[in-house]
């Protein structure tokens, strides 16, 4: 009678790829299972624990709903996220640098976060997002340009952010709308300008099964503040990114690893008055700016 034990269970299943016929997610699939079968033989993993394991999984896709997206939150929080981002930074920087025309490296991207929310109203430049939030005041301004410099006109800045105690929308029971958040579009010249607030820093959610891993790990929650812009225009490679300001904390142990010295940009503090775009101000307020340079798309 035929020997029907199989020895060795890893080269067992990767013979199963060979009728396989996307090459890359063959290639895909073959380093996922070499390297999570090599990862159990160097932990000898327990039964217990590996069935710990999935259950941790069942209750990360369990926390998920339409506003919470915790695998991306155990994504973020693991580093994977920034190990993806960091590969495709280096793609749009290679092909930059191979530009002699360039004259500026594209953006630097960064994590996206579990809190984006697709198709936020669209407002006009000048606009003010914060008005009424928990928060100070801030104008943001600054241009969208390629990496030869020349500016791109209706370029789209998808800008989002919690509010000054660091709460986002989509984390407040009930609330339908959506709070700091707008697209906006850049000017004929490339230039952008709006109102929000001062970011500030802010722990990721923790009563699901990624803050139980992070307590586990002896690790701390929080994330410096920060502001999201999503940026794209037709013929450009989108990014995806951050602004954090110069003075907030946690800049040097952000959580997810999402922190550039490129995105880290002054927020200056002015006394009540005229601000830049001609509001008057009867408190005070913060203004920042910043470039933005776009990739062509290939």
């Amino acid at each position: 009678m035929q020997d029907k034990q199989i020895t060795d269970v890893t080269a067992a299943v990767l013979r199963t790829l060979e009728g396989c016929t996307d090459p890359r997610y063959k290639q895909v699939m073959t380093a996922v299972v070499q390297h999570l079968h090599a990862l159990v033989k160097e932990v000898d993993l327990q039964p217990a624990e590996w069935m710990a394991a999935l259950q941790f999984l069942t209750r990360t896709g369990q926390a998920c709903t339409a506003q919470r997206q915790e695998f991306i939150l155990l994504s973020d929080t693991l580093g994977v996220s920034m190990v993806v981002v960091g590969l495709e930074q280096a793609r749009r920087s290679a092909k930059a640098l191979a530009d002699r025309e360039a004259s500026a490296m594209p953006t630097e991207a960064t994590v996206q976060g579990p809190f984006y929310w697709e198709g936020s109203p669209v407002l006009p430049l000048g606009a003010d997002i914060g008005a009424g939030m928990p928060g100070e005041p801030a104008f943001y301004s600054g241009t969208v340009s390629d990496t030869r410099g020349r500016p791109i006109a209706n370029c789209c800045l998808d800008i989002w952010s919690g509010d000054g105690e660091g709460v986002y929308d989509m984390q407040i029971e009930g609330e339908a709308g959506k709070r700091l958040r707008a697209r906006f579009h850049t000017d004929a010249a490339g230039r952008y300008h709006f109102w929000s607030i001062k970011p500030t820093f802010y722990p990721v959610p923790q009563d699901g099964p990624v803050g139980d891993m992070l307590r586990l790990m002896g690790r701390h929650p929080n994330r410096p503040g920060h502001i999201h812009a999503m940026v794209y225009a037709e013929g450009y490679v989108p990014v995806t990114t951050h602004l954090f300001p110069t003075d907030s904390p946690f800049l040097d142990s952000d959580v997810v690893f999402g922190v550039r010295n490129s995105l880290i940009v002054p927020f200056e503090k002015h006394a009540p008055g005229t601000a830049p775009d001609g509001r008057a101000m009867d408190r005070p307020y913060h203004s920042a700016r910043f470039d933005f340079h776009l990739a062509p798309a290939a």
